[in-house]
C-alpha cells in the first residue's frame, strides 16, 4: 500500500520526466566506399504485420479468460526479480494481473501477438494500423525476440513508466505520439520497427510489409510525403527479385538518406560514383530521374 500511496503522488511527474528521455544514438551503419546489394532469402518468410503470428484476430483470446483466476498461482513470474522493491512505482500484483491476462497459454513468461492483440482490444487500439502499439511495445522494452514481449520486459516497462492497470495504459495514450521523440529516440525506434517485425531468426522483412510499415512510421514530418511515397512506389514496381526482401542496413539508410536529401533540389549534390549508400539508394535516385523527365 505504500509503493501504491508513492505512485499515486508522483506518477504525473514522473511520466513526464520518462517521455523527455532520449535514447541512445543509434551509429550509422552505411559502409563508406562500399556499395551493398540486396541478399537474396530463399527460406519462406510470412509477409503479414508483426512478423509471425499476426493472422489471429483479437477476439480469438477470449478463450484464455481462465488466465485471471490462475495469476494468482503464477505470482510475479516471469524470470524478474520477487518483492515490492523490485518495481517500487506500480501495483506489482496489479501490473503482474495485466501481463497474465494477455499471455500464452503455453508460457505464462511470454505474451505473443494473440496477448498483444488482446492489449490492444482493451486499449482501443488498431494492432496493424495503429502506430502507437510500436511505440508503446518499444517504450515497454519489448527487443528480446520479435513479435512478443517477456513478462520481464513488461513488469520493468510497466515499472518505468508507472502503468499498472488499464485506465493508467489508456492515459498514456496520448504520450505515445511519435512526433514527441527526439531525433535520436525516434531513429532508435525506427530501427525496433523493423526488429520487431521479423519473422523468427530471419534477418530480413518482405517488401510489401516494409511499405506497409514505412507508411505507418514516417507518416508525419520525419521525411517530406513526396520522399515517402516516391520510395514505396518503387518498391512496389521494381522487378528486381533482390528487393524482394529488405535487410536492416537498407531500411535504415532510407530513413538517413531522407533527411540528409529532403527533397529533389537536394539531389543536385547526389553523386553515385562516390555513394556510399546501399545499391537500392542508387536505383531509387535512378528512378526519381527518370520519373522526372516523363
Amino acid at each position: 500500500s505504500e509503493a501504491k500511496s508513492a505512485t499515486h503522488s508522483h506518477s504525473q511527474q514522473q511520466v513526464r520526466d520518462n517521455q523527455t528521455t532520449a535514447h541512445s544514438i543509434i551509429r550509422n551503419q552505411v559502409m563508406p566506399g562500399k556499395k551493398r546489394k540486396a541478399e537474396s532469402n530463399n527460406s519462406s518468410s510470412s509477409s503479414s504485420m508483426w512478423g509471425s503470428g499476426s493472422s489471429q484476430s483479437p477476439s480469438s483470446s477470449s478463450r484464455r479468460s481462465n488466465k485471471q483466476s490462475s495469476s494468482s498461482r503464477r505470482g510475479g513470474g516471469g524470470g524478474g526479480a520477487q518483492g515490492s522493491g523490485a518495481y517500487p512505482y506500480i501495483n506489482e500484483e496489479s501490473a503482474s494481473k495485466l501481463f497474465d491476462e494477455i499471455c500464452d497459454e503455453d508460457d505464462p513468461n511470454v505474451a505473443g501477438m494473440e496477448g498483444i492483440c488482446k492489449l490492444c482490444e482493451q486499449l482501443n487500439l488498431d494492432p496493424l494500423e495503429d502506430v502507437r502499439v510500436l511505440v508503446l511495445l518499444h517504450k515497454l522494452g519489448a527487443k528480446k525476440k520479435p513479435a512478443e514481449i517477456s513478462k520481464e520486459e513488461f513488469m520493468t516497462g510497466c515499472n518505468k513508466l508507472q502503468l499498472d492497470s488499464i485506465d493508467k495504459f489508456t492515459n498514456f495514450l496520448p504520450a505515445l505520439d511519435t512526433g514527441f521523440m527526439e531525433r535520436d529516440e525516434f531513429k532508435e525506434f525506427y530501427k525496433f520497427c523493423f526488429q520487431f517485425n521479423r519473422q523468427g531468426t530471419h534477418k530480413t522483412l518482405e517488401k510489401d510489409l516494409v511499405v506497409a510499415l514505412l507508411k505507418m512510421c514516417l507518416n508525419t514530418d520525419r521525411i517530406t510525403s513526396h520522399r515517402l511515397d516516391t520510395f514505396c512506389e518503387f518498391l512496389e514496381t521494381t522487378t528486381d527479385a533482390s528487393y524482394n526482401k529488405i535487410t536492416l542496413d537498407q531500411w535504415r539508410s532510407f530513413l538517413d538518406f531522407s533527411q540528409e536529401f529532403p527533397d529533389e533540389g537536394s539531389l543536385m549534390g547526389y553523386d553515385e560514383s562516390e555513394s556510399a549508400w546501399p545499391v537500392l539508394i542508387d536505383e531509387y535516385v535512378e528512378f526519381l530521374e527518370k520519373k522526372a523527365k516523363k
